[in-house]
């Protein structure tokens, strides 16, 4: 079972902590339904070199945008070698016809029904071409293949999925073609998730799902069963989801101290071309207020080059982030991904520059701009990051909160984030990045109400 490196992973520039945070867990979840007597080797070339010298009888590749043509070659030097090759994931589901030559049997959506559909039908000789998921259901799913998992390699080894997909349906989402002809968000079982979550060493967790706060009665009862169990995790959610009800709260009674929010723009006319109505009307600042007043540390994501953007729309988010005191930013260049409501109508509309997958990877700019050129778009993403990550910004974006601890805890986590790019290289060679996690569950620790203090402490003075 294979995970090809992304283009970008590989490229001189890329970020090596970022590929080697924590393990995705698709592989591991199909190796689930094998016979425990089959003998599974799980590669994740983001974090090890692929043998690729070995005989196997089944070849399994997970397929992004960006490792595409990575997976393609992959894919054709096993059949060549007489192996049985899958292909399956995102890009697969969003371009099936473009996958079929390259495979003898690919997959559509998500795998839990389809997978174990072909592992019968392979054992009796009479594969099909293609799968196609039928069954949307968490229920009784088998345990993760945990044991496949070279945990050594990766930052943060306890990665979760307790749902699949998004009850949101945003038309730049790559998710929304791989859950098309079904449902298209589900949980686990309350307790199935529960069970998951005890079987994992440590305390931190790291949930991988699109939307954990998603389904208030799953969550609630998630939330209300992980009390007492000591985690520390991190997640991600909507604007929407934290302001509405006292979800958030109970997220942060159960260990919740870091949370991805997917902002976007701060453009209501942008908001509406993208069907972004999670985030119509909803008062970003109350939301991070909200968050903050729990000790929750935010990860704002932002999209820059949609139509309404202009020349300033790039100091105005990075002032925004640091104003309000996010943690951490993405930044991403608008990118069309196939099967996307924003693909099929740029390709419409003759917007679309090339079909070269390896540069769709939110960095580059892979479509014809509106309001500003490409060079102009580029720059500015760049200067996004190299702004909001300034150690003045990081400084000026830590002191918005009201208490110490959470300043110092803001400040060391954003600045280890960005700041120390050798000293995360050097624990990556030597594999014992690992090691390193009592110090992120540290600064996770919970900024109890009783630290609270005055807004005009600082530990910067100088900036204050």
């Amino acid at each position: 079972m294979i995970l090809p490196a992304l283009t970008e992973a590989k490229s001189p520039y890329w970020r090596p902590i970022k590929y080697s945070l924590f393990p995705p867990l698709g592989l591991a979840t199909l190796a689930a339904y094998c016979n425990p007597d089959d003998e599974i080797d799980l590669q994740d070339e983001h974090v090890e070199e692929l043998n690729t010298d070995d005989d196997p009888e089944l070849v399994v590749i997970q397929v992004y945008i960006t490792n595409a043509f990575r997976a393609y070659a992959l894919a054709d030097h096993y059949r060549k070698k007489g192996a049985y090759v899958c292909l399956g994931g995102l890009h697969v589901t969003s371009l099936p016809d473009e996958a079929v030559p390259h495979a003898d049997s690919i997959f559509l959506g998500p795998g839990e029904e389809s997978w174990p559909r072909f592992l019968k039908d392979f054992k009796e000789g009479r594969a099909k071409k293609m799968y196609i998921s039928n069954e949307r259901t968490l229920v009784n799913i088998p345990p993760i293949r945990r044991d496949l998992i070279k945990r050594h390699l990766y930052f943060v080894p306890n990665s979760i999925v307790v749902t699949r997909g998004c009850p949101h349906h945003c038309d730049f989402c790559y998710k929304d073609a791989f859950f098309e002809g079904g449902r298209s968000f589900y949980t686990q079982q309350v307790d199935e998730a529960l069970a998951e979550i005890d079987r994992l060493p440590g305390r931190h967790l790291y949930f991988l799902d699109d939307h954990l706060l998603g389904n208030y009665k799953f969550s609630t009862a998630l939330f209300d069963g992980m009390k007492g169990m000591n985690r520390v995790f991190q997640g991600a959610s909507t604007v929407d989801a934290i302001l509405r009800g006292d979800l958030i709260e109970k997220a942060a009674e159960a260990g919740l101290r870091s949370i991805f929010i997917g902002f976007e723009t701060l453009s209501t006319n942008n908001l509406l071309q993208s069907n972004k109505k999670q985030n119509l009307g909803r008062d970003y600042e109350a939301a991070i207020n909200r968050l903050h007043s729990l000790g929750i540390m935010i990860n704002g994501s932002f999209v820059f080059g949609l139509d309404e953007d202009d020349k300033d729309v790039f100091r105005r988010t990075v002032d925004w982030g640091v104003k309000n005191g996010l943690t951490t930013a993405t930044y991403h260049i608008l990118t069309p991904y196939p099967g996307t409501r924003l693909f099929k109508q740029m390709e419409a509309d003759n917007r679309l520059l090339h079909r070269q997958w390896d540069l769709y990877d939110t960095r580059e700019v892979v479509y014809k701009t509106v309001g500003l050129s490409a060079a102009e778009l580029k720059a500015g993403y760049e200067w996004a990051y190299k702004s909001f990550y300034s150690w003045s910004n990081i400084a000026k974006a830590s002191i918005q909160h009201d208490n110490l601890k959470h300043m110092l805890k803001h400040f060391a986590y954003s600045g280890g984030w960005k700041k120390f790019e050798p000293a995360w290289n050097f624990l990556i060679k030597t594999q014992v990045l690992n090691k390193t996690l009592p110090v992120l569950e540290a600064v996770l620790s919970k900024v109890k109400k009783s630290e609270r203090q005055e807004k005009n402490v600082t530990p910067f003075p100088a900036i204050a």
